[in-house]
């Protein structure tokens, strides 16, 4: 796995202030509920940074991003940079490009929020193996 196989971020921080004004300057709730799926993102572990990447919060392990969260006027994406090679048996990921995918959530549509949770735990994972994997292959 070569560096060009991660999505860089080299400014992503532990706590990014850019992207709390993100979800303060927008009190509408989808807003809110996007900050719900971030903060999970945020939890995910102690090597969690983030920023604002083309105006959305973006989580990275390290500087590698996994997920990000986007509020529209009638939905919220849950996205994920590596979200082609997820495990999704509940087929919430949305998306045909190479790597990319995304859940959408609909203000007052249910939707399985463990399985998103799993989603989001997964990606997670996945960026860390990602990250070891290069490091390996630069030793």
């Amino acid at each position: 796995m070569s560096r060009t196989d991660l999505f860089l971020l080299p400014s992503a921080v532990r706590n990014d202030p850019q992207v709390d004004a993100w979800f303060a300057e927008g009190v509408e709730p989808l807003r809110q509920l996007a900050k719900e799926w971030f903060d999970r993102m945020r939890a995910c572990g102690p090597d969690v940074r983030e920023l604002l990447h083309d105006g959305h919060p973006t989580a990275c392990v390290e500087d590698a991003a996994f997920g990000y969260v986007n509020a529209f006027t009638a939905h919220v994406n849950v996205g994920f940079f590596h979200g082609a090679d997820l495990p999704d048996p509940q087929r919430l990921l949305q998306g045909s490009g190479k790597r990319m995918r995304h859940v959408k959530l609909r203000w007052g549509e249910p939707f399985d929020d463990r399985a998103l949770a799993d989603l989001i735990a997964a990606a997670y994972r996945d960026i860390r193996v990602r990250l070891a994997a290069q490091r390996e292959s630069l030793v």
